[in-house]
């Protein structure tokens, strides 16, 4: 059976995630308008720099939850390949294979991105209220966890 657009562009996001060098959790994003992808991101170390799966994670308390300070965001590698690249995001949706955290929440605001779609949550309350402050449409996707591989 043909997946959805949103089934399809969350597979993508899944695939993107297995490029990730984080041992804690593979993420991964991909920033799509008018049904074209723009750019992909997964979450890892800045480019140059070692990877935690080489040296370890960097791991910091934030916000009473246990973060890598080594890795960028998947969201956040996204919009910067979108930066870099001279590629506007501004009314795109973003596929992410969690829930953005707050500060992530934060740059696809300020970004223009429109609406967020994720398969997984993470546990950041405060992420999704400012989301609804700012008009920014977030939605747990939820589908068939044969067809779509675990989304």
């Amino acid at each position: 059976m043909r997946p959805s657009w949103d089934e399809y562009f969350m597979r993508i996001a899944q695939e993107v995630a297995t490029r990730s060098t984080c041992p804690r959790l593979a993420v991964g994003a991909v920033i799509v308008r008018d049904r074209r992808i723009l750019t992909t991101g997964y979450n890892g170390s800045p480019s140059g720099l070692p990877h935690c799966e080489d040296v370890g994670c960097l791991i910091r308390i934030v916000d009473g939850r246990e973060s890598c300070q080594r890795t960028l965001h998947a969201e956040q590698n996204a919009i910067i390949q979108a930066a870099v690249h001279g590629v506007s995001v501004r009314g795109a949706t973003l596929y992410c294979t969690h829930q953005p955290c707050l500060l992530c929440t934060k740059m696809i605001i300020n970004a223009g991105i429109e609406a967020v779609y994720y398969g997984q949550g993470y546990p950041d309350p405060l992420a999704i209220e400012l989301a609804s402050e700012a008009g920014l449409e977030v939605v747990k996707l939820e589908f068939d966890q044969e067809r779509t591989g675990g989304i």
